[in-house]
């Protein structure tokens, strides 16, 4: 009753009935692979690349319904590493990665680049080289009031976000992004109330009255204060570091592409950028070399996309030699749809941890694969509020072989064919 291993060597590619794309991938290795596949697609890069902090993250996941050996719920295991032998090494990499980036994007697209004050002048001089300095069009302070404090020297209460065009005829939107105008300042305009009972701040200049209502909207410009950093016990947080509010990204999606374009990240981290597409109705591409960034962004999407078709596909992975791992799947065939259960799972890194098998398991979905591409419809993942994983899930029929993907809390994904019945 054992699953095996798919192995594939199709073409691949992101069609537009597909929400988009989660990759494993180093940067910059997998160049040439992403400029095969999406050279000048991307209307929207979105990079929150290392910060060259020299220090190494950690993650804690869940482990199982009631923890681990001492009854601890999660463990905490490396996420990335912000190390690198100079500031040099760093910036060849940067300079790599906005090499690519450009080469991804449209004519019309753009990008934005999120760092903070360590490398912050270094990055601006490599995007003005590669981008050219004349499409550049903001330094967008994102000032927030979390954080640590300081004694001797002021508080670091913001990050900066560069923002070019890959060309002049760049698509930009303001109206797509506004804001509250009791959220803007007033600039110490008069308060007043119009005959039919709106409240307005007035000015006069040259003679004329101008005047600004209270119920309509403003926009935002270059110093954003009002979206929140995430706070310790905020429910969007992941346990993944540098975590992003997916407000932010909103923003960046909504004012530089419409629905349907592709909006890319080559550093997705927990996967905000893929939420906040998804969220928009937008398709992404988004790339990270760690293997827990990659289940963290599946996890949330799994959870965003809940009810509806999820459309996120992966690239399906040959297996390794050394790859000791048992899984007993079944799938049950109806007219319209499939019924897939997961009956066991184990392998040698749970056991060597004493982890049983299902409890290394952080989560699983059912899909189909279409070339060497998995496309999952329906999932079910560990939370904290609901620790327990579905055995069985129902998927429509769709186009290609029917695939099982399993996440383990390291991270691994597996696929497999699950034997069937009929």
């Amino acid at each position: 009753m054992c699953a095996t291993y798919i192995r594939c060597g199709a073409e691949r590619h992101l069609g537009k009935e597909s929400m988009g794309v989660l990759k494993q991938a180093i940067l910059p290795a997998c160049r040439e692979e992403l400029l095969a596949r999406w050279a000048g697609t991307v209307q929207t890069m979105y990079l929150d690349p290392p910060f060259n902090t020299g220090k190494r993250f950690d993650m804690k996941v869940r482990i199982g319904e009631k923890g681990y050996k001492d009854g601890t719920p999660s463990l905490s295991l490396p996420a990335y590493d912000d190390h690198w032998d100079s500031r040099e090494a760093y910036l060849a990499m940067m300079r790599e990665t906005l090499v690519l980036a450009r080469d991804l994007l449209k004519k019309e697209g753009t990008i934005f680049v999120h760092i903070d004050c360590r490398m912050h002048a270094h990055i601006r001089l490599l995007m003005d080289e590669i981008f050219g300095e004349n499409n550049f069009l903001n330094e967008i302070i994102w000032s927030y009031q979390s954080g640590g404090r300081a004694r001797t020297y002021f508080p670091r209460k913001h990050d900066v976000i560069l923002f070019y065009a890959k060309s002049r005829s760049y698509y930009f939107s303001l109206k797509s992004v506004p804001i509250a105008r009791s959220e803007a300042r007033s600039n110490h305009m008069k308060r007043s109330v119009d005959e039919d009972g709106r409240v307005y701040r007035s000015i006069i200049s040259a003679g004329k009255e101008y005047r600004y209502y209270d119920d309509e909207p403003t926009y935002p410009g270059d110093v954003w204060d009002d979206v929140s950093h995430l706070q310790q016990k905020d429910p969007q947080r992941t346990g993944y570091d540098t975590q992003k509010p997916v407000k932010l990204l909103e923003r960046i999606i909504s004012c530089s592409s419409q629905e349907g374009d592709l909006v890319c990240d080559l550093f997705c981290g927990s996967g905000t950028t893929a939420v906040a597409a998804a969220n928009l109705n937008r398709r992404f591409l988004c790339v990270d070399q760690s293997p827990l960034a990659i289940a963290v962004a599946g996890k949330r999407l799994s959870q965003t996309t809940t009810g509806k078709p999820m459309g996120i596909c992966y690239d399906v992975e040959a297996p390794s030699a050394e790859d000791d791992c048992f899984v007993e799947a079944e799938v049950f065939p109806a007219i319209t749809s499939y019924t897939v259960h997961l009956k066991s799972f184990d392998c040698v890194a749970a056991r060597e941890a004493g982890i049983p098998g299902m409890d290394a398991v952080d989560q699983w979905s059912a899909g189909f694969v279409q070339g060497d591409m998995y496309r999952s419809c329906v999932a079910s993942v560990r939370t904290v509020g609901t620790p327990a994983l579905a055995t069985a899930m129902e998927m429509p029929v769709q186009a290609g072989e029917p695939c099982i993907m399993i996440v383990d809390i390291w991270g691994n994904r597996r696929f497999y064919l699950p034997k069937r019945r009929y």
